[in-house]
């Protein structure tokens, strides 16, 4: 069925197409932990292979497709945004249930999603004696979703820069508004993804100078420049971080929750853009205040015991959190209540738009502060004409509505997803705190589930929701949520 503008149809086979590219991307991708399993004379090997084989298959059979017409609108934007990571996860879930992890689909899936969301949830309830291979999958399937699916697609299928690909662009990646840093969107999405592999590689050669394994290394490394925070031990990074490890995980974890088009254009000399970017300097001083505020909290609760405690540790668990990546301190569960309010705002904040990062963007709650200033100023002066300035630009009110209205959605999506858990079963408190870590994708638990994130107690009903909730969370809520309205199928 061709795509007609003004119509309700959808060029199906031009979807498929594309998600026929995407599968044969995947499959590249999974030869890297097959390499692994050969390595390390793993049986999951054997089962890798199978899994390209499948995967493979599928993306040839639709790659063959041959649509009528290549055009792709809105519309397609959306349904591909929305479908590709679905069906991602589906054919990435394959290694969890056939190489030796012991999961049933609906946790294998659950993984899997909350991979490619960054979220970092799991639910293995031990790393011991889990495949070198699958460790080193669940990381690149964070990886791969960190700076977006979509946008990979658009930097290595050129052709898509001509069929719909501002739409495809404009559909997945985060922020308010999105700027092209280059006339064509696959040389911008080049570009992001440039910045992305150089941060990554300059990432994992410098833990290679501490005491971790190059495997160990090549791990963190992917996981913490996607803010996904997955671990290959059942106690997160503690058991390799050093000061050394640590000041340099917080630093990338920072560069992780900073808005890459901000780096890309730093790294081409346009210092001035980072010195006048208002969401930057906020993004600094949020840490900053966090930090200094888990500073006192350890010094009041008596657990100062030596100088990394009020130093290196509170300014890595802040940044660990604000930036969704979700690595914690051995004893984070011990800083109090306190720390817990504080682990709650950084949650629902999140770092910069244009990030690796989850949460709601600061970007956004610059907006409501700035709005919401104006409305009490408006309430004195009636007659005031107000704008909300942003760079020292003026926002559009279309823009500042629309903030409004996501700021207002994400907290619907939150109670909603936290009554059904409650009516699932789990208690009232883990509830809205796991819908709050999936829709952030943080990837914390508390409780039941343990600051660690082991979600494996939470029923498969709970566990699906959670994947639709980390789905809608990664791609900002509006692109999934539309599909659910009639108005959007219509003719």
């Amino acid at each position: 069925m061709a795509f007609k503008r003004h119509t309700g149809y959808l060029n199906v086979r031009m979807l498929l197409r594309v998600i026929g590219w995407l599968l044969l991307i995947e499959t590249a991708f999974m030869t890297i932990p097959f390499a692994t399993g050969l390595i390390y004379r793993e049986e999951s090997a054997f089962m890798f292979l199978v899994c390209m084989g499948i995967t493979a298959t599928c993306g040839i059979s639709m790659v063959s497709l041959h649509p009528k017409s290549r055009e792709m609108g809105k519309r397609e934007a959306i349904v591909l945004t929305g479908l590709i990571w679905v069906i991602l996860s589906l054919f990435g879930m394959l290694p969890f249930l056939m190489c030796g992890t012991h999961l049933g689909v609906t946790d294998a899936f659950f993984e899997t999603m909350s991979g490619f969301t960054t979220t970092g949830a799991t639910v293995l309830d031990t790393l011991e004696g889990v495949p070198n291979s699958i460790l080193l999958w669940r990381c690149i399937v964070q990886w791969i979703g960190g700076l977006g699916i979509i946008l990979f697609t658009l930097a290595v299928v050129p052709m898509l820069n001509y069929q719909g690909g501002m739409q495809l662009f404009n559909a997945e990646v985060t922020g308010i508004t999105h700027d092209k840093l280059r006339p064509r969107v696959s040389f911008t999405a080049q570009s992001l993804w440039l910045v992305y592999i150089s941060l990554t590689t300059l990432l994992i050669v410098l833990l290679t100078f501490s005491e971790m394994s190059v495997f160990d290394a090549i791990c963190y490394g992917l996981s913490t420049m996607s803010t996904g925070g997955f671990s290959n031990s059942d106690i997160s990074i503690s058991e390799a971080a050093d000061t050394y490890v640590k000041i340099l995980l917080t630093v990338f974890m920072f560069l992780g929750g900073v808005n890459f088009s901000l780096i890309y254009k730093m790294v081409c000399g346009k210092f001035r853009s980072a010195f006048r970017n208002d969401v930057l300097r906020w993004y600094i001083f949020i840490i900053f205040i966090c930090y200094v505020a888990l500073t006192l909290n350890v010094i009041a609760k008596g657990l100062y015991h030596h100088l990394d405690d009020i130093t290196i540790d509170p300014l890595f668990q802040a940044v660990s959190i604000l930036t969704s990546t979700g690595l914690t301190e051995p004893d984070f569960h011990d800083w109090g209540s306190m720390a817990v309010i504080i682990l709650i705002i950084m949650m629902v904040m999140g770092a910069c738009a244009g990030s690796t990062s989850g949460g709601a963007k600061i970007d956004r709650f610059l907006v409501l502060f700035k709005f919401i200033k104006n409305e009490f100023y408006k309430i004195m002066h009636p007659s005031a004409v107000t704008t909300v300035c942003i760079n020292g630009k003026g926002t559009p009110s279309a823009v500042v509505n629309k903030t409004l209205a996501f700021l207002f959605v994400y907290v619907i999506v939150i109670m909603v997803a936290g009554s059904i858990l409650v009516l699932m079963g789990l208690p009232l408190k883990d509830s809205f705190f796991v819908a709050l870590s999936a829709i952030s994708n943080t990837g914390l638990g508390t409780d039941i589930t343990g600051l660690g994130g082991n979600f494996s107690l939470i029923p498969a009903g709970g566990k699906w929701l959670l994947s639709f909730v980390m789905l809608v969370g990664r791609l900002e809520l509006f692109t999934i949520l539309l599909l659910f309205f009639p108005a959007f199928w219509r003719k």
